[in-house]
Parts: C-alpha cells; structure tokens; sequence
C-alpha cells in the first residue's frame, strides 16, 4: 500500500491533451460547442473539471472562475493539462466576477461553483448560503449586463425536492424545499435563477436552464463524506471504512451522464429553443437506485484494497434523507437524453480511474472520456449522432 501514501501532484500525472484537443475536437452535440466562448464557475471541482477537459476536448474557448485555493488535496483539475484561461476569484466577490465576465464575454455560461457538502453546510451555514445563493445572484447579476451572452445553465442538486421520503422519484414539478442548509440554499439559487430568468433575462433574450443531477461518483473526487472518496481515503490509510449510512438508497450515476445532460441543454438553448429554458433532472435508470452499502460493496468488489464494514453501526450525525430518487422521465422524452453507464459499468470506470492513480501513476480521465462517447456513440445516444447541418 505505500504507493497510497506518497504525494500526487507531480508532472508525472499530467495529461498533455491540449494542443490535440484543440487540433482535433470532439464531434457531438451537433458540433455547437466548436470555436464557442464558455464561461465556468466552479471549474476545479469535481464536476467542474471534467466538464473543463471535455468542453476543450470540444474544441471550445473555455475561461473559468473558481477559488484560488486547490478544493482538496489532490486536486484533480492540477492534473490535467488543458488550454483553457484559468481565473481565480470569488463569486460573493460582484466586482471580479463581472470583470472576468465582461473581459471574456462568453456566448455561455455553465454555474457550477457551489459549497457542495452537506455535513459541511451543518458546520458553516452562512458560507454555504452566502457562497451558493448570493454566489448565483452575483453570477446572474453580471450576465445582465454582459451583451454576448445568451444561454446560462445552473448547476443546482437532486436535494431541491420536498424530501417525503417516499418510493418513487421526484419530477421537475414537484415542490421544492431543504432540511438541511445545503439542500436549502441549493433551493434558494433555483428561485433566484428563476426571478433572473423572468424578471431580467426574458427581455434581453438569455435563455436560462436548471440542471438537478443525482449522485454522482467518478475519479479525481477526494471531498471528505462522500462515499466514494472516504473508501479511496481509508484504503490509503489501510482501514477499513465502516459505512455511516448503509441503508440510505441514493440515484447513483457516474459524473459524465449529467455533463452530458448539461452540455444537451446548452446546447438546445444555444440553438434558441426557448422551450428548454426550464429546469430538468439527470439521474440514473432504475438499476442505479441501491444503498450505500450496496454501492460500497460493489466499488469494493473491482479493488481489493478497499476494505469496508457494512455491518459496523450506523454513525449518528445530523439529519440526511434515507431514501431519495429522480424522475428523468421529462429529459428522456423531450431532450432524447438517456444514461450511457450501467450501475455496474458505473462503479467499474471509477474504481479502474483510481487504481491506475495509486497503483500506476496514471490519471485515466481522458482515456475513460473517450470511452464514454464511445459507448454513447454505440448506443446511438441522441447527442453522439450525425450533424443536422
């Protein structure tokens, strides 16, 4: 196990996909992406940065915004080499923020920055709210007032349904509301894109989408208290990880699917299709609902340093719903899009990304992109097929 202990962060990890991916970009989405300015919030964070390696592997002019400071340790977007413009600063900071908007003058924005955490949000409520309700004020704030834009996604969370705890998943249509301070805040940001949206952007034609994903695992993820990257933790550590929540079931999807949600979405909005500027879910089809012990069982079947106990009892913490799902039924039919990965081929890609980190010194992220388009593009997933035009 010693080569889970040593550091990660060195030269040896970096992908040098750049210059290829600019020569060389991706044909999907019905090629909207190429040559298009995109503005990122939150482009170092877990989503953030795939979405960042496979908006430039689109051949898109990418400027993203995020903290200075790495958002754990390793960082997977350090990791990757990309030629996007890399900006830092704080999106409760209006000023540098609008001044990095109106300097790039984006055609889109992708708002993905966010305090993502629940147990975290119980800690520091005010920088949750502050960072993920004023955070998307600032960002809509300043897209009033920069002429090039034209289509803004926000990022929001699965958590914004009135948890009933029932059997059955949530629709876009269905009452929103937060226990917890960061479900609550992640509420409060979909009101305020949608006030942005009906108050300010209809006049100056902005078409504006939520996005709700379920639970999302994939590589390069080291945040504390997700289920995924606590397992990873422990195995470098040689523990075994009791499970603090076993029977909780979750929509379990690989981080990949929703990009392609939101990237779907962009795209139909950049295309002027007022009928999309709406919110929508992007979650796993039924197989993908399972327990946390499931899913940790199943990571730990695909690499044997993970050691885990389900059987350990359940750690007392504060409240987190037991049983939550999506209904994806609306982005199925009305956008064509659907899951690429099975729930097994899901926790495979992301045990496989990790075990070659620790074991082979070898960041996979690029190579499983190119996978999953692959697959999609077997599959005839609606934005894998020919051009229109």
């Amino acid at each position: 196990m010693e080569n889970l202990e040593r550091s990660c962060a060195t030269e040896d990890y970096k992908s040098g996909l750049s210059g290829f991916a600019k020569k060389y970009p991706m044909r999907q989405f019905n090629d909207v992406y190429e040559g298009k300015k995109v503005f990122l919030t939150g482009h170092t964070g877990f989503k953030g940065s795939w979405l960042t390696l496979w908006l430039d592997r689109l051949g898109a002019d990418v400027c993203g915004f995020s903290l200075k400071e790495p958002v754990s340790e390793p960082d997977h977007f350090s990791l990757l080499s990309t030629g996007i413009k890399d900006v830092r600063g704080d999106i409760r900071d209006h000023e540098s923020l609008q001044d990095a908007i109106q300097q790039f003058a984006p055609e889109i924005v992708f708002h993905l920055a966010a305090q993502p955490l629940v147990h975290w949000s119980y800690r520091d409520p005010l920088a949750t709210f502050s960072t993920n309700v004023l955070g998307t004020a600032n960002l809509l704030q300043a897209c009033r007032y920069c002429d090039s834009i034209r289509t803004v996604v926000v990022v929001t969370t699965d958590k914004v349904y009135h948890n009933r705890e029932w059997d059955w998943g949530y629709r876009e249509i269905d009452p929103l509301g937060g226990h917890d301070p960061y479900a609550a805040s992640k509420v409060c940001s979909e009101f305020v894109s949608d006030c942005f949206r009906k108050s300010f952007f209809e006049d100056k034609n902005i078409l504006l989408a939520t996005c709700r994903a379920g639970n999302v695992i994939g590589g390069g993820d080291w945040a504390a208290n997700r289920i995924v990257p606590d397992m990873v933790c422990a195995a470098a550590s040689g523990k075994t990880m009791g499970i603090r929540m076993p029977h909780a079931v979750r929509p379990w999807e690989h981080v990949l699917e929703p990009l392609a949600g939101y990237l779907l979405v962009g795209q139909r909005l950049l295309e002027r299709k007022v009928e999309f500027a709406q919110a929508w879910n992007f979650g796993p089809d039924a197989k993908g609902i399972v327990t946390v012990g499931e899913l940790a069982e199943h990571a730990q079947s695909h690499w044997n340093a993970l050691k885990i106990d389900v059987t350990a009892p359940e750690t007392q913490g504060p409240h987190e719903t037991s049983y939550l799902a999506l209904d994806c039924s609306k982005a199925k039919r009305r956008l064509g899009w659907s899951p690429v990965w099975s729930l097994e081929e899901t926790v495979q890609h992301t045990i496989d990304w990790y075990r070659e980190y620790y074991e082979n010194k070898k960041i996979v992220t690029s190579d499983q992109l190119s996978q999953f388009v692959a697959d999609a593009k077997n599959r005839q997933t609606i934005w894998t097929k020919e051009l229109s035009h």
